[in-house]
């Protein structure tokens, strides 16, 4: 909620809108409405404190990356992450990987949580976190050295980059084996694979004209729409008539009033509350001033 709301720049109006773990919807009560406020604050408060320190890091890091991108001139970039579930592998391994990255002219990007390997090169960088569907859209990427997991798959189709699959577990090698009977991707076994059987991999992928143009092939279905924008508003203009109006797709701020959609009352009451606390908290103080004012004079008379 809070990382949408901060990174994408996005209205969450917290009269309708409901906070992650608030256990509410978008039709609340008052009293649900004031839960879902002190959520809203509660975890602004928490991301200012511990999170945006841990994140701000990022934007530099970005801004290194872009320079980093575009000093790879014609040879371009690679782009390789093994997905988020995999933090760690073998020094072994990473050694092997790493030599073979060290071996080929472009600039590489790789998504790596662990200990840096002896032989990385000097066109390879090593980052916590990438921008991935960024990097794979960036004219410079010349080729996607992935797990296999759907998303980095759709994302490589989309852009029409070639990859080369080292899949791990689940659905990744059945992902990776469709890419390569459509031409788009070669695969190594990361159990039994060398440095040379990566490096050759790569090379062919980049090197090759096939993949890329597999892999364009693909972008081009991917992006040819099952209907023309026009016919799509002429559906949905008849959708709504059908529906009389469809009100299930109409936001709940239409049922809100002025002061209910910007939660005026809801701060008024919370501010009505902090008013009567801080108010019995100066009472409580002046009793407890006034009795011991008291004590002490007549300690002094007597």
């Amino acid at each position: 909620y809070t990382f949408e709301k901060n990174g994408g720049g996005f209205l969450f109006p917290p009269s309708y809108v409901p906070v992650v773990m608030s256990e509410l919807s978008d039709q609340m009560t008052f009293t649900e409405r004031i839960k879902n406020m002190i959520h809203k604050l509660y975890f602004d408060f928490w991301f200012q404190i511990h999170d945006i320190k841990k994140w701000d890091q990022f934007y530099s890091e970005v801004l290194e990356m872009e320079e980093f991108v575009q000093s790879s001139g014609e040879n371009g970039i690679v782009v390789f992450s093994l997905g988020s579930m995999i933090s760690n592998m073998s020094e072994e391994s990473a050694n092997m990987i790493a030599s073979a990255l060290a071996q080929i002219p472009q600039k590489v990007l790789w998504k790596f949580d662990g200990k840096k390997p002896n032989t990385l090169g000097s066109n390879t960088r090593l980052y916590k976190w990438l921008p991935q569907n960024d990097l794979l859209g960036h004219p410079k990427t010349k080729a996607f050295i992935t797990h296999g997991g759907t998303n980095g798959i759709y994302e490589a189709i989309y852009h029409g980059i070639p990859m080369v699959g080292i899949p791990l577990f689940a659905d990744q090698h059945d992902n990776i084996v469709h890419m390569k009977v459509k031409g788009a991707a070669l695969s190594v076994d990361i159990r039994t694979m060398s440095s040379r059987d990566l490096l050759n991999a790569l090379k062919s992928v980049i090197n090759e004209p096939i993949y890329k143009e597999n892999a364009m092939k693909l972008s081009r279905i991917h992006h040819d729409q099952p209907m023309k924008p026009l016919d799509r508003a002429v559906f949905w203009i008849e959708f709504v008539m059908r529906h009389k109006g469809a009100k299930h797709l109409r936001v709940a701020a239409h049922d809100l009033t002025w002061i209910q959609y910007h939660s005026l009352d809801v701060i008024g009451f919370l501010l009505a509350c902090v008013a009567t606390v801080i108010f019995i908290i100066t009472k409580c103080c002046l009793f407890c001033f006034r009795k011991l004012a008291k004590t002490g004079k007549k300690k002094k008379w007597d």
